[in-house]
């Protein structure tokens, strides 16, 4: 396993994925499930959001080249969308809050798709699979997207105590705190994808 590609994949899924934000918004909509129907769903939509991300992951590139879209051109447009993802964190509202509307069946949509395996999560998932060069590096953010998922499940599980202890304001400040750190490396990658096309 490289330390490095794993703690770097680790830092950008916790921040796009965001288990603490997603499990509020899971709160939210599961609030009048039982408590075997809340385990059900967190794990019907942990599920699909992992098979999303690694169709994208290993299948993404190819299915983009066919397209003739270069990976250079999808760092910097990755980068301006994961840009704008992280300003909306910073100085207005997430995109979890534009999901008002409660459905029967929560786990595809809106839990799995936008807010876990949404653009953000898709774009940065491309990127950082284009980048693993061999297979320890690929292990490594295969590892890094498990922690992140199984961390966001158990957030599901008990996103009842989590609500109580967080709350509100514990959740807006800290989606601030990770838009920042979003911000920083979208434009890492908007500069990386920038001196590649004009290498």
């Amino acid at each position: 396993m490289n330390p490095e590609i794993f703690i770097n994949a680790l830092a950008a899924y916790f921040v796009i994925v965001d288990p603490i934000g997603a499990a509020l918004i899971f709160h939210s909509l599961t609030s009048t499930y039982e408590k075997k129907q809340v385990m059900v769903v967190a794990a019907r939509t942990i599920f699909i959001s992992l098979t999303i991300v690694f169709l994208f992951g290993f299948y993404g590139e190819f299915i983009l080249a066919k397209l003739g879209i270069t990976i250079e051109a999808i760092k910097v447009a990755g980068g301006l969308l994961l840009f704008y993802t992280a300003f909306r964190m910073i100085v207005k509202k997430d995109i979890t809050d534009d999901i008002i509307e409660e459905k029967d069946d929560i786990s595809v949509y809106p839990m799995s798709i936008p807010l876990i395996a949404g653009p953000g999560c898709l774009t940065l998932t491309i990127l950082l699979f284009s980048d693993a060069a061999g297979t320890e590096h690929l292990l490594s953010l295969i590892l890094a997207i498990f922690i992140i998922f199984t961390l966001t499940l158990i957030s599901f599980i008990f996103s009842n105590y989590l609500r109580t202890v967080i709350r509100k304001t514990g959740d807006d400040i800290l989606k601030r705190l990770l838009g920042i750190i979003l911000a920083a490396l979208s434009v890492q990658f908007i500069a990386d994808g920038i001196k590649q096309i004009a290498g």
